[in-house]
C-alpha cells in the first residue's frame, strides 16, 4: 500500500528543488523565476516528510507496547542512503567534470556527514546539496534514541514542552548567529556574507530542525492522537488551505531570504505551513491524499537518486551544450529535463533498488511500518 498524496509531495519537493538548483546553468527562463527563486523550500518539504514518516516508524511499536528494533531501523536506513552516495561521492571524487564547481571540501567531510557543520569555502561548493542529507543523517542517528528516552516517562506535556524549546530555542539560536556572523559580513567588503550565512545559519543542523520537529510531532499525532489525526483527515480541505496560506505568508517573509525576520521567524512558519500540507495529504477527503497524478509515484521512488545527482548531470549537459543551444531555450530545457531524469534513474534502477531489494530479502515487517518504510523509501 502506498500514500498517492505523499508521493505527489515528494514529487513536488525534488522538481522544486531541481528548479532552484538550474541557477547553476543560468536558469530555465522568466516564466519559472517564482517557483525557481523559492525552489530551497523543496529540502524542508523533505524534512516535514522524513519526520513523519520516520517518526511513525520510530513511535508506532512503542505505542504498541513493542521493543524498538534499533538494529532493524539502522540495517535499513544504512541500505537505504549509503550505497547511492557512496557511488555519487566516488564520481565526485574520480571525474572532475562532474563537479559543478572545480573545488570541494576535504573529501573526509562527506562519508562522516560533517560537511554542513564545516563548509567554510565558496570556491569548494561542489555536492555542497550533501548538506541536507548531514541534517537527515543526524536525525537518523539519534532520533531513536531520545524517543526511547521520552518513552521512559511519557507525557503529552513534556512532549509539547521539549517541542516548544527546541522551536523556540532555534529561532533564539538563529538570531544569535545572524547578528555575530552574517550581520558583520553583510558590512563588510570581502564579499563573505554569503559563505557566513550558508556555514552557520542555513547549513548547520542545530539551526535546520523546523522541519523535522513539525514531521515529528506530525507523527505524534498520528501514532498518540489518532482522533485528532481523524479529525484532521475529515477537514483535510481545510487543513491544505491553511497549509498553503500558510506558505504564500512563508513565501512573502523570505522575499528577502537573509532578513533577520525571515532568518528567525521564516523556518518554524514555513514548517507549520508544510507539516500542513503533509497532513492533509497523508490521508482523508482532501484532493491532495485521494487522487493519483500519472508519474508521481515513480518521481517519489527515484526522488533520492535523483537529489544527489541531479547538479552533476546539469554541469555535464551545460559543458556539452550550453553553449551551442542558448538561443533554443526550450530545447535546452528539455534536454537537461531528459538528461537529469534518465541519470537519477540509472543511479535508482543499477545501485538504489538492487541494494534495498537486498535489504528487504527475507524480511518480515509488521504492516504499519511497511506502509510507512515504503512511503519513506
Amino acid at each position: 500500500m502506498r500514500l498517492p498524496g505523499l508521493d505527489v509531495l515528494r514529487a513536488i519537493a525534488i522538481l522544486w528543488v531541481m528548479l532552484f538548483h538550474s541557477y547553476l546553468v543560468g536558469g530555465v527562463g522568466d516564466h519559472f523565476g517564482g517557483a525557481e527563486q523559492y525552489g530551497w523550500m523543496g529540502v524542508d518539504l523533505f524534512f516535514v516528510l522524513s519526520g513523519f514518516l520516520i517518526g511513525t516508524q520510530v513511535m508506532r511499536p512503542l505505542a504498541a507496547g513493542r521493543s524498538l528494533d534499533l538494529y532493524g531501523f539502522y540495517r535499513r536506513r544504512t541500505f537505504r542512503i549509503l550505497p547511492a552516495f557512496f557511488v555519487v561521492l566516488g564520481v565526485y571524487a574520480l571525474w572532475p567534470a562532474w563537479r559543478e564547481t572545480p573545488g570541494m571540501q576535504p573529501l573526509w567531510q562527506f562519508p562522516t556527514f560533517t560537511f554542513n557543520l564545516l563548509y567554510d569555502d565558496s570556491s569548494h561548493y561542489a555536492f555542497s546539496h550533501v548538506w541536507s542529507l548531514c541534517v537527515e543523517e543526524h536525525f537518523y542517528l539519534l532520533f531513536p534514541f531520545a524517543a526511547l528516552l521520552m518513552w521512559r516517562k511519557p507525557s503529552a506535556g513534556r512532549f509539547i514542552t521539549l517541542c516548544a524549546v527546541i522551536a523556540l530555542g532555534g529561532m533564539a539560536l538563529r538570531a544569535a548567529l545572524w547578528l555575530h556572523y552574517y550581520q558583520p559580513a553583510k558590512l563588510a567588503t570581502d564579499g563573505t556574507s554569503g559563505l557566513m550565512f550558508l556555514r552557520y545559519i542555513y547549513y548547520p543542523t542545530y539551526s535546520r530542525l523546523d522541519g523535522l520537529l513539525a514531521g515529528v510531532a506530525l507523527a505524534a499525532c498520528s501514532v498518540f492522537r489518532p482522533a485528532w489525526m481523524a479529525r484532521v483527515h475529515r477537514h483535510g480541505h481545510l487543513v491544505l488551505l491553511l497549509g498553503l496560506a500558510l506558505l504564500g505568508a512563508s513565501i512573502a517573509l523570505f522575499t528577502q531570504r537573509v532578513g533577520f525576520a525571515a532568518t528567525v521567524v521564516g523556518y518554524p512558519l514555513l514548517s507549520l505551513a508544510l507539516m500542513a500540507i503533509v497532513a492533509a495529504a497523508s490521508g482523508g477527503r482532501s484532493w491532495l491524499a485521494r487522487f493519483r497524478i500519472p508519474g508521481a509515484g515513480w518521481l517519489a521512488a527515484i526522488s533520492y537518486s535523483l537529489y544527489l545527482s541531479h547538479k552533476g548531470v546539469f554541469h555535464l549537459v551545460d559543458s556539452a551544450w550550453g553553449d551551442r543551444l542558448e538561443q533554443h531555450g526550450l530545447l535546452l530545457f528539455a534536454i537537461y529535463a531528459v538528461a537529469t531524469l534518465v541519470g537519477g534513474a540509472l543511479l535508482h534502477y543499477l545501485v538504489e533498488r538492487p541494494c534495498l531489494r537486498w535489504r528487504d530479502a527475507g524480511v518480515r515487517r509488521p504492516a504499519p511500518v511497511a506502509i510507512a518504510e515504503q512511503a519513506s523509501g
